[in-house]
């Protein structure tokens, strides 16, 4: 009892109802079979009344009910035990119970006609009277009147029982959620089904939609199919709709995002289903619906890969990630580990972001070996003795500098990060005889317009050209943007939107290529092992997404209505940016592979002693030269970077011919095998 108003407190309340509830559990079966036992009572004695429409009831409830009562119901009660039906939750009874129960009247049925006359037999043989009609007065329809009022008694009464604990349930204080389920199929039926067995008062379903013709105007549990997709706004509109439960677990990104934009405008929250393979034995929950995220629009269908080959490249192997704290390099270091490597070797320049991914690694793959390693990429020495010390197989060069308006301020550190620190990672990959390295590289070295995509043009092409003088395969692999990477459009609108806005978007006709960082991981190690040195293998990257579509749905994802909960505001593009990035996946230049996911391309051959000459200029001057020399230099190794004023260009510009020579391999465009001596310094 609390001390203030002498009433039990809820502590008490909360020790007693778990009391209850088991009692409740321990007693379940006896409570059931006398429920039972009182239905079946109940259907026999409105069989005699239906068969005698009522007449003499005093005659045959003494002299027939009774008699047969004693018969019968030991028979029922045996038969539902037998068929487990007193174990049942009368809360949750579907049509499977509903058949159950046909089936065991009908048994039931069964053996008490068969006892019936069994019994009468033996009693005219043995006394030579009946046991049971001794006046000629019985009615045989009875047995067929049990059977029905039997079935309907017990079913009505689970159906009745499920009811009231679905509309009376409480919904403690929350406010009824007005739902619209997309797709009226299986999944849209079950997760309705569950919505009502679970006794979600809060919810509120007021109908469905669906593109089957089919199903346009039918009812599923009393709930109709109210029209067709294209017909949600009007349909949320009219029927003031707040949730949207999307019930199409197979459903394309494309198809979401159809959706999605359909209800631009409504201040809706929307829902998911798992995908079937995440579903437990196909069964939807209500438990299980999430929050549909921008990763569900613009995620793709999962990536089949060669598990056999990227075995045979990791398995057993010791493996270097550089870049291991970032987006990109952390993902690298979990697929890896899934490939059980001898050891994995972590480098990183940010020490937060190693504690955190090694302590993520050891705890996911505590049989491996992971060795996290706090290194600069341009500390050559340091970088060496890493190599000297670990002699790993291969290297997965992801350490980068990235965002483009940074790098245009900081051109200087574009330069030593992105092209001296690749440098430094494959020369000692070179010397000490790594078999393979593969550098991670970014749409924006195709046609560049910045410093940052200049840059890993660069590093491209010195791990390209030198790969010709060394033993070791360098490979490099070049895609988009991945979702929800550090510093990328989708956290920072998340942070605007979060802020009440505004979404700030640089120009209405920009688009990116996007790929989930899982996506990206995998397909990079699948290149890793199709790579035989000196390719530049190219991601498909699907469709561009417009950045203002992006930001449209990223709002109306939120539960707001862009443009008025959510201003979008145009700043402007900023130094360095394009509006089309450029992939070339379909292009001339592009070969096929195996994978239908990634292409090589062909690039051109550049004269070894001139290109490192200038290389070795840029890496110079990359710490007290200004910025617009510096762009100068990039420009000598790359002709086809035009810095700045390229960037407002509202079409993507053509691709220069750089396409390998006839004679040269046709998959890879380059030849790679050691000609010549590598000089002293490379």
């Amino acid at each position: 009892m609390s001390a203030t108003s002498g009433k039990p407190s809820k502590e008490g309340e909360q020790r007693e109802q778990p009391r209850a509830i088991h009692s409740w559990r321990r007693h379940h079966n006896v409570l059931s079979a006398l429920a039972h036992a009182a239905l079946f009572l109940v259907a026999l004695y409105a069989a005699f009344g239906l068969a005698y429409n009522f007449h003499g009831w005093k005659y045959w409830t003494y002299h027939l009910f009774i008699p047969l009562a004693v018969i019968a119901l030991p028979i029922k009660l045996a038969v539902f035990w037998r068929m487990q039906q007193f174990r049942g939750s009368w809360r949750f009874v579907g049509l499977r119970d509903l058949v159950a129960i046909a089936v065991g009247s009908q048994i039931s049925s069964f053996f008490l006609i068969g006892a019936y006359f069994l019994l009468e037999n033996l009693a005219k043989n043995f006394t030579g009277e009946v046991l049971i009609d001794r006046a000629g007065k019985f009615q045989q329809s009875v047995f067929l009147i049990d059977w029905a009022a039997t079935i309907n008694l017990v079913a009505a009464s689970r159906v009745l029982f499920r009811s009231y604990y679905e509309f009376t349930r409480g919904s403690d204080g929350e406010a009824e959620s007005r739902i619209l389920i997309v797709g009226a199929g299986d999944h849209g039926q079950n997760l309705l089904r569950e919505i009502l067995r679970a006794g979600q008062s809060s919810y509120n379903v007021i109908g469905f939609v669906d593109d089957d013709v089919i199903n346009l105007g039918h009812r599923i549990h009393n709930v109709e199919v109210l029209g067709r997709t294209r017909q949600i706004k009007e349909i949320c509109d009219q029927h003031g709709v707040d949730e949207l439960f999307i019930a199409m677990p197979d459903a394309k990104p494309k198809e979401l995002r159809k959706v999605i934009e359909l209800c631009k405008g409504n201040a809706l929250k929307f829902r998911t289903i798992p995908a079937m393979t995440d579903l437990i034995e196909g069964r939807v929950q209500v438990s299980q619906l999430r929050p549909v995220d921008i990763e569900d629009l613009l995620g793709r269908e999962s990536i089949k890969l060669d598990t056999d080959a990227i075995g045979v490249e990791l398995t057993g192997k010791r493996i270097v990630v550089t870049g291991a704290g970032g987006s990109i390099g952390s993902e690298m270091c979990r697929q890896i580990a899934r490939f059980q490597p001898e050891r994995l070797l972590l480098i990183e320049q940010a020490e937060n972001n190693l504690f955190e991914i090694h302590r993520e690694l050891i705890a996911k793959f505590p049989a491996i070996d992971i060795q996290p390693i706090v290194a600069d990429i341009c500390d050559a020495n340091r970088i060496r003795a890493v190599f000297s010390a670990e002699r790993p197989s291969a290297v997965f060069h992801a350490a980068a500098h990235k965002h483009v308006p940074m790098m245009e301020c900081n051109a200087g550190e574009a330069i030593k990060n992105n092209v001296l620190g690749t440098r430094t990672v494959a020369l000692a990959a070179s010397e000490y005889g790594i078999e393979k390295m593969v550098m991670i590289s970014t749409d924006k070295a195709v046609n560049p317009t910045s410093v940052m995509g200049c840059s890993k043009r660069v590093a491209e092409i010195f791990v390209q050209q030198f790969g010709h003088k060394s033993t070791t395969q360098f490979v490099t692999v070049r895609f988009g943007n991945v979702l929800g990477s550090s510093g990328s459009v989708i956290p920072i609108f998340k942070q605007q939107i979060a802020k009440g806005g505004p979404v700030t978007v640089t120009h209405r006709d920009m688009t990116r290529y996007f790929m989930t960082i899982p996506e990206a991981a995998q397909l990079v190690l699948q290149a890793g092992t199709m790579g035989n040195g000196g390719e530049i293998f190219v991601l498909d990257m699907g469709d561009p997404i417009k950045i203002v579509d992006l930001a449209h749905n990223m709002i109306t994802l939120s539960g707001l209505r862009p443009g008025e909960d959510i201003e979008i505001v145009f700043t402007g593009m900023r130094p360095g940016e394009k509006l089309f990035e450029e992939l070339l996946i379909d292009g001339e230049h592009v070969n096929a592979t195996r994978h239908p996911k990634i292409g090589i391309w062909q690039s051109r051959k550049e004269e070894w002693d001139a290109m490192i000459g200038r290389v070795d200029r840029l890496i110079s001057a990359a710490d007290d030269t200004p910025s617009d020399e510096i762009r100068g230099l990039l420009a000598e190794i790359v002709p086809e970077y035009q810095p700045m004023d390229a960037a407002t260009s509202p079409e993507p510009r053509t691709q220069p011919d750089i396409s390998a020579s006839p004679n040269e391999t046709a998959r890879t465009g380059l030849s790679h095998k050691p000609t010549t001596p590598i000089p002293e310094q490379y």
